[in-house]
């Protein structure tokens, strides 16, 4: 697929996400530690510590960004009203989460088996970043899907907390 943009490294993708952080080396070990990514690549900043990063979930990547005050990017806000939202694909949810939130996650939607059945939640990471978390029961979700579309039914996903609704 990159073959069709010019420029594209090799191995890379034409779209990589970018948070940014405040501590980057901790939102490295969030990621690593509690989500399962591989650490490609680490870059200091003028104080040694990261500034940049670069990780790898399977074949996708994501790269992560201090704060810098020349740049209008700002890491999310606490309180989990980020207009982002990353969709990550696990072989365990629960053993996911579970790690999440023994590094300072915080579970935000729980962890459930949807009618068309994916086992998902959302995780807010504890520098801010919102995380779906998500496995693919395959053959179940793919025949709910097809069920649910013959009957003209459409799936729209959308949690909402309450008193976030007026």
């Amino acid at each position: 697929m990159a073959a069709q943009y010019k420029g594209v490294p090799k191995g890379a993708s034409a779209v990589i996400p970018r948070l940014v952080c405040r501590d980057v080396e901790a939102q490295i070990e969030f990621c690593c530690e509690a989500l399962g990514a591989v650490e490609a690549l680490r870059r200091p900043g003028p104080d040694g510590r990261a500034a940049h990063a670069m990780l790898k979930f399977g074949p996708a990547m994501l790269m992560l960004e201090a704060e810098w005050p020349t740049l209008p990017s700002r890491a999310p806000n606490p309180d989990g009203s980020s207009p982002v939202v990353i969709y990550l694909y696990v072989e365990d949810v629960d053993a996911t989460v579970e790690r999440a939130l023994k590094r300072g996650g915080k579970l935000v939607v729980p962890v459930e088996t949807q009618f068309w059945g994916d086992r998902m939640c959302w995780v807010q990471d504890p520098a801010g970043h919102m995380w779906t978390i998500d496995f693919r029961r395959k053959a179940e979700a793919d025949f709910n899907r097809y069920r649910l579309l013959a009957k003209g039914l459409v799936i729209v996903v959308c949690p909402v907390r309450p008193g976030t609704l007026t």
